[in-house]
């Protein structure tokens, strides 16, 4: 009985940046637990991948091919789903990110593109998605944040603001939206994903990301791509506005860029 609240039988679902990591494989996740599912992301050849592996569940695949920067495309997704795919009952904000930026470098439109790809765009995506999701009964939102979001760490000024922004825009927006939305939020760790390779692969910097986290490991997508799931399906069906962290218990890190002090 508990099993089947995960499941998703009859369901459509969006998830954005959906070409590799937390993305592809929240996609992927939603439709093992038997949902179809429109993906997005900049690059047609991962998408197509990714599509290929749902298909062979027997799955749908809506591919769209797409910068989601733009607001009015990442928007368009939920009208997508709708028409293709008949209903819309599950929206995974995963696009965004920025990269690492010295604070007197991060320049206000730095800082305002980072709102930007990371709140703006899950705005444009909830707020199209939600009539749908009314029409088919209700739905879920799942925001993808950072363990940046509550912590500091040095270098991290525009991302980690724009993802504690993007936590309290889950709170806000799971309020305004009850109680046939549900709206929640994942703090992601450190995990393996290409985004973070060019760091995985020098041994110091890894062995000091993996002793800043109690399980003393970076974690991997599908362990992301689980809460994903919960957070999606009916197992998590008396839970909105929340936060839940997927971050190998990391309370006092170790993420600083070792930039120099200012003199």
């Amino acid at each position: 009985m508990v099993m089947e609240m995960f499941g998703l039988a009859g369901a459509a679902a969006v998830v954005t940046g959906a070409g590799r990591g937390i993305g592809r494989a929240s996609a992927i996740a939603l439709a093992e637990a038997g949902a179809d599912v429109v993906i997005s992301a900049r690059t047609a050849e991962q998408l197509a991948e990714v599509a290929a592996t749902i298909e062979a569940m027997g799955r749908r695949a809506v591919v769209v091919p797409a910068d989601l920067s733009d607001l009015d495309a990442a928007a368009g997704l939920a009208a997508t789903a709708a028409e293709q795919l008949g209903r819309l009952d599950v929206v995974v904000n995963n696009v965004g990110g920025t990269y690492p930026n010295t604070f007197l470098t991060t320049t206000n439109d730095f800082l305002e593109e980072a709102f930007h790809f990371n709140v703006a765009t899950a705005h444009a995506l909830t707020r199209a998605a939600v009539p749908h999701m009314l029409a088919s009964g209700g739905g879920s939102v799942v925001n993808i944040s950072s363990v940046l979001g509550r912590l500091a760490g040095r270098g991290y000024l525009a991302y980690g603001t724009a993802k504690a922004a993007l936590a309290h825009y889950t709170e806000l927006a799971a309020t305004d939206l009850a109680p046939r939305v549900r709206v929640n939020a994942i703090a992601v760790g450190s995990v393996h994903t290409s985004a973070l390779d060019i760091v995985a692969r020098d041994e110091t910097i890894r062995a000091t990301m993996e002793r800043a986290t109690p399980l003393r490991r970076l974690g991997d997508p599908a362990e992301v791509a689980a809460a994903v799931l919960y957070l999606a399906s009916k197992a998590s069906g008396y839970t909105t506005g929340s936060l839940l962290r997927v971050d190998g218990g990391i309370g006092a890190p170790n993420l600083d860029l070792n930039l120099p002090d200012l003199e």
